[in-house]
């Protein structure tokens, strides 16, 4: 927010100079970012009347000029295309230094004698504009100090706000707020109601009450809107950054810096039918003020006429409906929009304009009617015209809900250190506009206005309470506070536990963006739709993640195109699941690697990891958690076939592991086999209580089998019914031994098991072991089909 010092002052005037005023502002938390001054520095600038205008004898566009300058009329010669008769001009005298350290001397310029110079505005250092001499009114007293009469000694404010201080985006909102610094009453400016002279009403329709609660219009018939902004307003705008473009532009920007409530004028011969507020149509299209065609989407709110859209509500209008010197008519608009309608949309669409920036911060819901009646009177000082009465569509139940909040005397000693006179504490909310309902026993009931949509809970008006009185002037205390142990399952480990583990193995831990590429997502999990961003950062980041390989994936591209061949990446982090109209966020654990399985040196070859490989390290990580899991075949779109395992615990599905499918991976121009896994961590972290159990002391027991079985037949079964019927004291089972040959005939295999058993409290006998031992060669005959190898 930018602002004139002067402008403000006209408000409240505190004896404070500039510096002063400016870490004053900053203490109460509206940080200045910096301030300049209006103009560059000059003298011997004076207001110039041009007598009369010659053409130069000897030069084709240079004039002679006579000027008078309050004293006497001086000669000079000037080539601006805008000189002539009876104009008053900024004119430097010989003498004068203008900004760059030039001074005007006396000289002949073409063998014409030239006393002085005739300034445009870039040569003063007010603008950029040199297109022309700076033009002055016509009753600008000549020969006056130019700083004098234009009141340059001035600095332009630049305030860096906080996206909850909406309040302050105006010259009312900063002088209510200096105000109260300094205990000053402000000077607003009185605004009245202007009486209707025709009864010409707009017709407006409001069909999106949500994201416009509040629609005020009013028709101003016969302006003449080639009439120019008075001076006064032009410096206003240009000291707040903003430029003036003609009357309607400048009085409506004028009222918006002022105010704080952003306006716009139509051309009421543009507007076909009459206004609607709705949103807009899938393809439909809109011609902005600043010649940009957009595709508007359907959930951007617009204001339409009966044919077509002639604004983005709360954005920027449209050209055809944009007002001009020829027209006649207006259609001023003055309206509330909801935040959260608007957030956003003017990003989307490459905008953003001082409007945009004020809706979306939140307007006062309250302001719309004055901010008309203000722009009224106004440009009917300026351009004439004849009003209309003024128009409102309201719905009260889509306006925010006042609030009233309970302030406790005690909290607010509590957190600001400080008991701060009650007396002193009304005294601020007051002045900061916010209404005392009622004095309760232990406080204050506060009642908050309709410009502080900001303030909604106690912490807030305490921290209202302890800016006005200064943070500079609150005690210096050391917080107090009990810190009681949280309860926590020790059959739970901890995400630490996981990932130093994956970190002692060699892995690097990833943080990659929860938005991904839709592409790349479909790719990895074309089973799930992810869940689209209303206003993502790029289109290859405009989804939520359903799996966490797809930021890891693009981690390998990156790490494969800087000539990394080992690459071994672990993440934990959310994905992002539709339930319904709900989210549901599961905290995952993915991991992906590539190239060999150690680093290379002259002990270890270039042997490239496997499934087994990654297998063997999840496998030492349940035994860690403590846990059992299952490895299980099966088939993931996104994973090689036959090279797929999923992982299940208790029955339940936990997660899945296996190498990249070979069409993904060229989809995505990776190289090498990629092996991947990702885990459920909510059903891997809780596992169980250690227990102490004491070594036995007797000898170990083993015996060795092997058996011919089925291709088909998974370990996992074979070792399930083992130890099913091992018996209790079965310490071990360990496959030593697989072999495949044509002895053993098609489809079969021969894996060689050992048993191990051991009694705590006394040595086993060889019936006890026999017994138990042929009963697992049973029942994996019975059970599986095995036969024993002979």
């Amino acid at each position: 927010m930018k602002f004139s010092e002067q402008w403000l002052r006209e408000w409240v005037n505190p004896a404070l100079n500039t510096q002063e005023l400016m870490d004053q502002i900053t203490m109460a938390g509206l940080e200045v970012d910096g301030f300049e001054p209006v103009a560059g520095k000059f003298s011997g600038v004076i207001v110039g009347e041009v007598v009369s205008v010659e053409p130069h004898p000897d030069a084709d566009k240079l004039r002679v000029c006579q000027v008078n300058n309050g004293q006497e009329t001086v000669q000079v010669v000037c080539g601006a295309p805008n000189v002539r008769d009876g104009l008053k001009v900024p004119f430097a005298v010989v003498g004068a230094v203008l900004p760059g350290d030039f001074r005007i001397k006396k000289a002949k310029l073409r063998g014409q004698p030239s006393e002085g110079m005739l300034c445009a505005e870039s040569e003063l250092g007010l603008s950029d504009n040199h297109d022309g001499l700076m033009e002055l009114p016509e009753d600008a007293p000549t020969g006056q100090d130019l700083a004098e009469y234009l009141k340059l000694n001035d600095v332009t404010i630049d305030v860096d706000l906080t996206p909850n201080r909406a309040d302050c985006l105006s010259i009312k909102g900063i002088a209510r707020e200096v105000g109260v610094l300094n205990s000053l009453v402000v000077e607003e400016p009185g605004i009245e109601a202007v009486e209707a002279v025709h009864s010409e009403v707009p017709d407006i329709a409001v069909k999106a009450p949500a994201g416009c609660p509040r629609y005020l219009g009013r028709v101003l018939r016969n302006v003449n809107l080639q009439a120019e902004s008075p001076l006064w307003m032009q410096e206003k705008l240009r000291r707040s950054g903003i430029r003036s473009i003609d009357a309607a532009v400048d009085v409506t920007n004028y009222v918006m810096l002022e105010l704080g409530q952003p306006m716009h004028a139509f051309d009421r011969d543009e507007i076909k039918g009459g206004i609607v507020v709705r949103m807009a149509e899938q393809g439909e299209k809109l011609v902005l003020l600043d010649g940009q065609e957009v595709e508007l989407t359907v959930d951007t709110l617009v204001i339409a006429d009966h044919e077509k859209p002639v604004a983005i509500a709360g954005v920027m209008g449209g050209e055809h409906s944009g007002v001009s010197p020829k027209t006649r008519d207006l259609v001023l608009e003055a309206a509330y929009f909801d935040p959260i309608t608007l957030a956003g949309k003017a990003r989307h669409y490459g905008l953003h304009t001082d409007a945009s920036h004020r809706f979306e911060r939140g307007v006062d819901y309250q302001l719309a009617r004055e901010a008309m009646e203000r722009c009224t009177a106004l440009l009917m000082d300026i351009v004439g015209g004849e009003p209309g009465e003024i128009v409102e569509v309201a719905s009260d139940g889509h306006l925010p809900a006042d609030r009233t909040i309970d302030l406790r005397e005690q909290r607010l000693a509590d957190v600001l250190g400080l008991a701060i006179d009650r007396t002193k504490v009304e005294e601020i909310l007051t002045r900061l506009g916010l209404h005392i309902d009622k004095l309760l026993k232990d406080g204050w009931q506060v009642h908050v206005p309709s410009f502080r949509p900001d303030i909604s809970i106690e912490e807030d008006l305490i921290e209202e309470v302890g800016r006005i009185y200064g943070y500079n002037n609150l005690p210096v205390t050391e917080p107090v506070g009990s810190l009681g142990l949280r309860p926590e399952e020790e059959a739970v480990r901890p995400v630490s536990v996981i990932q130093n583990y994956f970190v002692a193995c060699g892995y690097q831990e990833a943080v990659t963006y929860s938005f991904v590429d839709p592409r790349v997502q479909q790719l990895i999990d074309p089973e799930r739709e992810g869940i689209e961003l209303a206003n993502p950062i790029s289109a290859d980041l405009s989804v939520m993640r359903t799996s966490l390989w797809s930021g890891l994936l693009k981690t390998v591209a990156h790490n494969q195109n800087r000539q990394q061949p080992r690459i071994r990446l672990f993440e934990t982090g959310l994905r992002f699941l539709k339930d319904g109209d709900a989210i549901d966020q599961q905290p995952m654990l993915a991991g992906v690697v590539v190239g060999s399985q150690l680093p290379e040196n002259w002990a270890n070859g270039r042997r490239a990891a496997d499934f087994f490989d990654v297998k063997g390290e999840l496998e030492s990580l349940f035994r860690l958690l403590g846990i059992e899991v299952q490895f299980l075949a099966s088939q993931h779109p996104a994973l090689h076939p036959g090279q797929t395992a999923e992982l299940v615990r208790d029955g339940e599905h936990v997660g899945w592991l296996g190498t990249l499918h070979p069409q993904v991976q060229k989809n995505l121009e990776l190289n090498g086999a990629i092996l991947m896994f990702e885990l459920s961590l909510n059903s891997i972290v809780s596992g169980y209580v250690p227990n102490f159990k004491e070594i036995s002391k007797f000898p170990e027991v083993r015996r060795d089998l092997a058996i011919i079985i089925g291709n088909d037949v998974a370990f996992a079964d074979v070792e399930r019914v083992a130890k099913k019927h091992a018996g209790e004291r079965l310490t071990a089972l360990r496959a030593f031994d697989v072999y495949e040959g044509e002895s053993l005939g098609e489809g079969n295999r021969s894996l060689a098991l050992s048993l191990f058993w051991q009694h705590p409290d006394r040595t086993l006998n060889e019936e006890e072991v026999h017994s138990l031992f042929n009963g697992v060669i049973d029942a994996l005959k019975e059970e599986l089909g095995a036969t024993l190898r002979s």
